[in-house]
């Protein structure tokens, strides 16, 4: 037998593969998935759920092959072990046993596994690339963090455990609790928050109880323009009536119209510093001042934070009230990686008011402050905001990243954040109209318009297409100051290696709608899906399941 020494192709031949599609329709490590409900059959279940005879007596006697009882047996006893027979129409379900199909898909594990693992290769995280949603803070969540919020003591504790079996955590929290009002400038700090709207409505209930203690109920809440989008919907809910106070052409807040406006309806303003404009107020100060003098009380929306934590303390601007996204200054994970928190920082004039629980260290032991427990040294506050502590694991990952970086390392948080920013700004305002370019550097993210787009391209159609070069898009549409905003924070974490190729990328797409290329039209074409109708999307949501037929894609 002679070795069979005929060569083979190794290169492609032939016309080119174009888009003919597969059968499958898979793009081969790009999986197509149905949803969940059109996978498997409908009919059959992971589990068996033994059915029980008539006058068997509840007992776990099943169906035997073609409907014959099977003999006693030590796990199928006979109808007379099991005490009386049980009334007509019970069963071990209760009567609540389903009367007509369940319509969910009955699937073996691996189908399950596999199912939900190829939806998340179609989804962009963190540690994919950089994500440079504004406002946002999407940094790199350290491994470290993980790992300490996972060990034995931490994982496993229960809210409602005795206080000296948790002595631990009671201690982190209190730790915790030191260095968020060290790093602030403040007097007290509210732990149970669970995010940052969670933390604002905390603040406004602290400064109305602060009032009304006073015999000075007031009705109005002033929100600049600048501000985050949730302020005015807090103080609303709280009961307030909300009002705007303009920006100046420079990003910031007017302050002669802050100062016109304050009277003694007002009951305080709350600010975005660093704001959504991605600027710095400089009149911070000053503001504090006025609204303090007009009665009122000043809270801060510290969503920002990471922009200045380490070189600026909120407590010495005037501020009264500041809410600090864990997840967006010390790094714990966003949304589904979550729980959420967002504790409370308060100055002298609104700790009295702050919500319980909370941690305090008597002599050798950490005790937890509750109604019962708060005696006249807490008497005045608001009540609670949630049940129990607040987030343990999001706690323990916050301090976990404190530690590691220490002060110095936390100024360098801000100031890399401040650096990447700008160095994003100025190397795109050539090609991205950039409102605030002119009024100095900006703090941790970059504000863009579509001004300058040709063929009536908009701030969409360059979302669209950056999907196509493998990044999330920015935040779009806000601020409302500036049309067709594009806002983009790309945060400490992100190499300069990592922020040239996401600069080499908007180049590109901003070059192309500058140009009026009417093929931004049709981004994305390399993504899973296509492009949707977003406003019928919004307008008429498909929101449970139906067969096929009977739903309209907004697709």
């Amino acid at each position: 037998m002679s070795m069979n020494r005929e060569g083979r192709p190794t290169r492609p031949e032939g016309a080119e593969a174009g888009d003919a599609g597969t059968w499958t329709g898979n793009r081969a490590l790009m999986l197509e998935e149905a949803l969940i409900f059109e996978i498997g059959d409908s009919e059959t279940t992971g589990v068996d759920f033994e059915e029980i005879l008539p006058g068997t007596g509840g007992g776990t006697m099943r169906m035997g092959e073609g409907g014959q009882s099977p003999a006693p047996s030590p796990l199928h006893p006979s109808p007379a072990a099991n005490g009386p027979p049980p009334r007509p129409g019970e069963d071990l379900l209760g009567g609540l046993q389903r009367n007509r199909p369940i319509g969910l898909a009955g699937l073996s594990e691996p189908e399950t596994v596999r199912h939900y693992t190829r939806l998340s290769r179609q989804n962009y995280a963190i540690d994919l690339g950089l994500f440079p949603l504004g406002s946002c803070t999407m940094k790199h969540n350290p491994r470290l963090n993980e790992k300490v919020a996972r060990m034995a003591g931490f994982a496993d504790i229960h809210p409602l455990q005795p206080a000296d079996t948790v002595q631990g955590a009671y201690a982190l929290i209190h730790e915790l609790a030191g260095w968020l009002v060290g790093l602030t400038g403040m007097h007290s700090v509210a732990m149970s928050p669970k995010a940052g709207a969670h933390g604002e409505l905390c603040g406004l209930l602290a400064i109305r109880s602060a009032l009304e203690a006073r015999g000075d109920a007031r009705e109005v809440i002033l929100v600049p323009e600048s501000a985050h989008g949730t302020n005015p919907a807090t103080a609303a809910f709280a009961g307030y009536r909300v009002e705007n106070i303009p920006a100046t052409a420079r990003g910031r807040v007017d302050l002669d119209a802050l100062r016109a406006r304050l009277g003694p309806d007002v009951a305080g303003v709350m600010i975005t510093n660093p704001n959504t404009c991605g600027l710095f107020e400089p009149d911070m100060i000053e503001i504090s001042r006025a609204v303090h003098e007009a009665g009122g009380l000043v809270y801060c929306d510290g969503a920002n934070f990471n922009a200045i934590v380490g070189r600026v303390r909120p407590g010495d601007l005037g501020i009264d009230a500041m809410h600090i996204n864990l997840h967006k200054t010390f790094s714990t994970p966003h949304g589904g990686g979550g729980p959420g928190s967002g504790p409370v920082v308060f100055s002298a004039a609104l700790a009295p008011f702050a919500p319980l629980p909370f941690v305090e260290k008597q002599g050798n032991l950490y005790v937890l402050v509750e109604e019962e427990t708060a005696g006249d040294h807490h008497g005045q506050s608001f009540g609670r905001m949630t049940a129990f502590h607040g987030q343990m694991g999001m706690f323990t990952r916050a301090l976990s990243y404190i530690l590691s970086h220490g002060a110095d390392g936390l100024r360098q948080v801000a100031e890399d954040a401040v650096l990447n920013a700008n160095y994003l700004l100025r190397s795109l305002e050539d090609v991205l109209d950039a409102p605030f370019g002119a009024s100095g550097p900006c703090m941790h993210e970059a504000l863009f318009s579509d001004k300058g787009f040709a063929g009536g391209l908009t701030t969409l159609d360059l979302a669209k297409a950056l999907i196509d070069e493998g990044y999330h898009p920015m935040t779009m549409y806000f601020p409302l100051v500036v049309h067709g905003a594009m806002l983009v924070e790309p945060t400490e974490t992100e190499s300069k290696a990592a922020l040239d190729e996401f600069i080499g990328a908007l180049r590109s797409v901003a070059e192309r709608a500058r140009a009026g290329d009417q093929s931004l039209k049709a981004a994305p074409v390399f993504a899973p899906r296509r492009r949707l109708d977003e406003t019928l999307a919004a307008r008429k949501p498909v929101l449970v399941y139906k067969e096929p037929e009977q739903a309209q894609a907004a697709e």
